[in-house]
Formats: structure tokens, sequence, C-alpha cells
């Protein structure tokens, strides 16, 4: 289970572009998790997804981000 977190929804275009990005970003292994899965999720990222989480810390960054931002947010992880 890796700390970061992509939270996302089915059939999101945003959210595709937003994986395409983390791979541009050579972001490190993350997890997915679908939104619409979860009542307490939809309600708290439902009109945010997709939303790159670190667990470690809590931080989050919202779409819309680039492969800059992405690398920026994860200079910033704890070692």
């Amino acid at each position: 289970m890796s700390d970061l977190t992509l939270y996302q929804r089915d059939y999101c275009h945003l959210c595709d572009l937003a994986l395409a990005v983390l791979a541009e970003a050579r972001a490190p292994e993350f997890d997915s998790v679908w939104v619409d899965d979860f009542d307490g999720l939809e309600q708290r990222y439902g009109t945010r997804v997709p939303v790159l989480r670190d667990a470690r810390d809590g931080r989050e960054l919202d779409w819309p981000f680039d492969a800059t931002a992405v690398r920026a947010f994860l200079a910033c992880l704890p070692s």
C-alpha cells in the first residue's frame, strides 16, 4: 500500500488526464481510489477529483495540476 492516493471517478476524462500527468512527472507508485464507491469520499472529493493525497502529512494536490506541480508536490514528501 502506497502513501500516495489518487482519488478519482469512473469515466472521468480529467482523471485520465491526471494519470498521464503523473506518468509524465514520474510519480512513485500510488493507489487509486474511486470516490463513487464510498459515500464519505463522494462527499469529500466528489466535486474536486482528481486529487492526489499524501497520507503521511495529509497534503492534497487538487486538479488542475501539471507535471511541474506534481514534481513540486513530490519534492515535499517526508523521508
